[in-house]
C-alpha cells in the first residue's frame, strides 16, 4: 500500500507546489515509484513546474467522474523514472472533488505507487479539505513570516479534526514542517521569523529549510523540479529533506548566513 502525503499550508504562494514537485521527484530519484497530484482545481500549476503541460490530455476530474481511467491521465516524467504526474482541471471548480471519487482514485494509485503526494490548493476551503482528508503524512510549507505561521497553525488544526484519520480515531497525521524562502542574513536583521520562533510556535518536526534562491524561480519558469538543480542550495535542500523522511541523519544546511569576503579574510 503506498503512503499518502499531503503537501499543505494555509496561506498561498509559499512553495507548496515547488515542495510537492521537488518532493516527489526525490523519492523517485531515490528509487520509490512516486505520483503527484495536482489538487488546485481550476488553476493548475503543477503541470507548469514539472514540465509536462503540453503533455495533458485527461486531468484528475476526468478520472473521479469515469471520463478516463488513470492509465489514460497519468504522465510519466520524461527525466526520472518512477516519477509521475495528474493534472489537475483547469475547467471545472473545486466542487468537482468529492470524498467518494477521490477515495477510489487513491485507492487504485495505492496498488501501483509506493508514495502518492497530494499537492493541496491554498486556504481551507473543498479543495484543501480533499488533498489531506486521506492523508498519513503532511508537509506543513510555511515562510518565516508571521501570517504563513499563523495559517500554517490554522492547518494544523485541520489535520487534526477534519482528516478521514482523525474521524475514524485512528493515529495521526504525522506532520513535518519545512521552512522555506528562509534567509538567514534577514532573520539576524529582524526581518524574518527565526527557525526556534517558527518551532516555538507550530511545535511540529522540522523536516528542511529551503533557503531563498533565484533558482527556485528560474527552475519553474524552466518547467524542472528544483532538487534537480545540483548546484543550487535550494537542490541540495530539497535532496536532504528527502533523506531525513527516509529515515537518514542529515545536517540542517543552509541555515546560516553565508560569510562575506572580508568575513572570511579576517577570519570571523
Amino acid at each position: 500500500m503506498a503512503k499518502i502525503i499531503v503537501v499543505t499550508s494555509g496561506k498561498g504562494g509559499v512553495g507548496k507546489t515547488t515542495t510537492s514537485a521537488s518532493f516527489a521527484a526525490g523519492l523517485a530519484l531515490r528509487g520509490h515509484k512516486t505520483v503527484v497530484i495536482d489538487f488546485d482545481v481550476g488553476l493548475r500549476n503543477l503541470d507548469l513546474i514539472m514540465g509536462c503541460e503540453r503533455r495533458v490530455v485527461f486531468d484528475f476530474v476526468n478520472v473521479i467522474n469515469g471520463e478516463a481511467n488513470l492509465k489514460q491521465a497519468l504522465i510519466r516524467d520524461k527525466r526520472i523514472e518512477n516519477l509521475y504526474i495528474l493534472a489537475a482541471s483547469q475547467t471545472r471548480d473545486k466542487d468537482a472533488l468529492t470524498k467518494e471519487g477521490v477515495g477510489r482514485a487513491l485507492d487504485k494509485l495505492s496498488e501501483d505507487f509506493d508514495y502518492i503526494i497530494c499537492d493541496s490548493p491554498a486556504g481551507i476551503e473543498t479543495g484543501a479539505i480533499m488533498a489531506m482528508y486521506f492523508a498519513d503524512e503532511a508537509l506543513i510549507v510555511t515562510n518565516p513570516e508571521v501570517s504563513s505561521v499563523r495559517d500554517s497553525d490554522r492547518v494544523l488544526g485541520m489535520l487534526s479534526s477534519k482528516t478521514k484519520r482523525a474521524q475514524e480515531g485512528d493515529e495521526p497525521v504525522k506532520e513535518h514542517l519545512v521552512v522555506t524562502r528562509y534567509a538567514a542574513s534577514r532573520v539576524g536583521k529582524g526581518e524574518m521569523l527565526s527557525l526556534d520562533d517558527i518551532s516555538d510556535i507550530l511545535a511540529i518536526p522540522l523536516l528542511g529549510v529551503v533557503p531563498e534562491s533565484e533558482t527556485v524561480l528560474n527552475s519553474s519558469n524552466a518547467g524542472q523540479p528544483v532538487v534537480l538543480e545540483n548546484e543550487a542550495d535550494a537542490g541540495g535542500a530539497y535532496k536532504d529533506m528527502v533523506s531525513r523522511f527516509l529515515g537518514e541523519e542529515r545536517p540542517m544546511r543552509y541555515t546560516q548566513a553565508k560569510k562575506g569576503f572580508f568575513d572570511r579574510l579576517m577570519g570571523r
